[in-house]
């Protein structure tokens, strides 16, 4: 890895551990916008902190109380139907959370998805904490009992098989389910290793039911396709598709590792493209994904958006409206590093500190939106280099940091290989090979 990555990791690791409340251990969806708290970004957080302790940025000891902050909370937090005053319910856990109280923030859902992410990071920082310390054994036995909690029947509309993407006490479970290919993954194998609440292993057909309607490219190009691309690395943070495979990839012939590695090749070819011709785009800066964005609004005959999932229109959930984001690109580093390094060393020569600072990356950019008469709450504007956005978004600050620590020692896969929970949701859910059988 250059120089130059060292960097990178350690600013963004830097967000995590200046921003979090060491009260409760919950880490802000952004900053510095003042904000409410992901608890996805909670997830990667915890796996963040073991990073810095092996990259030497803090101590163990340190990374240990914090851990242990984050997860009392997370036990100990109501748990209970009302619309007000909880923090979760059936041991699952609202998208987004008051930063101080830890309570609901306003009406958001309780989140199958944002919760598996948390819950992956609490079950890495379990298995990470292996010493015999009373702290580090506390560690480990809430991370059982958060997980073991979670009652994952709960999102299963009328006891099927297919799991909802999350429920509002004002009105019951979202319709729509995790299916097809997205960041959903994970959502299925923690719910089919779960050791008191497990969906039927049959859940899992839910979940690749769809694969027909989303294959994209031909030959060695062919992939399931999600236009976004944090759909194709959030759940490959923690999991190590490497050499294991389900029945649809043993029909396909490759690995979710590699299918992984070719949608990332499939979206730097598209902005290399450029068939919607924005600026800034070409074969070494890319990336679309969801992240934030100039506005909603449109200007002569382009529209812009906010915050929006992006990526090429000729994939399934595609928009592109000129907004590259960092991690798109940084977060499939153990994909292609060959195209992921240069984008990165490029977009730090051609943009530099417009768009790199504290904490590293800022969320994204947009080269083409250079309308200073057009209000972007989100960033700022310039009429010559365009939009900047003025955030760093945890969700979005993870996958650079953690795909860095697995294209460099493996990190996050090599301890979550330990979890029994997740073999058995993979072996559940047809994977055999690999590190799998070893």
């Amino acid at each position: 890895m250059p120089a130059f990555y060292d960097d990178i990791e350690q600013r963004t690791f830097a967000f995590f551990w200046e921003t979090v409340n060491r009260d409760n251990g919950l880490v802000p969806d952004r900053w510095p916008t003042p904000s409410f708290s992901s608890i996805a970004a909670v997830g990667f957080a915890l796996t963040a902190y073991p990073y810095g302790v092996e990259r030497g940025w803090i101590s163990r000891t340190a990374a240990r109380d914090v851990t242990l902050t984050t997860l009392r909370f997370f036990w100990n937090a109501p748990q209970n139907p009302s619309s007000t005053g909880a923090t979760g319910h059936k041991g699952f856990f609202y998208h987004f959370l008051d930063m101080q109280s830890g309570k609901r923030f306003r009406q958001t859902e309780l989140s199958s998805v944002d919760t598996t992410l948390l819950l992956l990071g609490i079950l890495f920082a379990g298995q990470y904490f292996d010493g015999s310390d009373p702290a580090e054994r506390e560690i480990r036995t809430l991370a059982q009992q958060i997980y073991a909690r979670a009652d994952w029947n709960f999102f299963r509309h009328d006891g099927r098989d297919a799991i909802s993407m999350g429920w509002h006490p004002e009105s019951g479970l979202i319709a729509r389910n995790w299916d097809g290919y997205n960041e959903g993954m994970a959502v299925y194998l923690l719910a089919l290793g779960a050791p008191v609440h497990a969906v039927p292993p049959t859940s899992w057909n839910e979940w690749t039911r769809p694969y027909p309607k989303v294959w994209r490219g031909e030959g060695r190009a062919r992939h399931l396709a999600f236009a976004p691309l944090f759909g194709h690395q959030y759940s490959h943070i923690w999991v190590d598709f490497r050499g294991i495979r389900d029945a649809p990839m043993r029909a396909a012939g490759f690995d979710y590792a590699e299918n992984s590695r070719r949608a990332t090749y499939a979206a730097r070819d598209y902005c290399a493209a450029n068939p919607m011709g924005w600026e800034g785009y070409s074969g070494e800066i890319w990336g679309l994904t969801a992240c934030d964005g100039p506005a909603d609004v449109k200007v002569g005959d382009r529209q812009y958006f906010g915050y929006s999932a992006r990526g090429p229109i000729d994939q399934p959930d595609g928009r592109d409206d000129g907004t590259l984001a960092p991690t798109a690109a940084l977060g499939s580093l153990p994909f292609a590093p060959e195209i992921v390094v240069p984008c990165a060393e490029a977009m730090l020569r051609v943009h530099g500190s417009r768009i790199y600072s504290r904490y590293g990356f800022l969320d994204a950019f947009n080269p083409s939106f250079r309308y200073t008469d057009v209000t972007s709450k989100s960033g700022r504007v310039d009429q010559v280099y365009g939009w900047v956005g003025r955030d760093y978004l945890g969700i979005d600050q993870g996958p650079i940091l953690l795909q860095a620590a697995n294209h460099r020692q493996e990190f996050v896969w090599r301890v979550m290989r330990g979890e029994p929970a997740l073999r058995r949701g993979l072996r559940l859910a047809g994977f055999r090979g690999g590190w799998l059988d070893a």
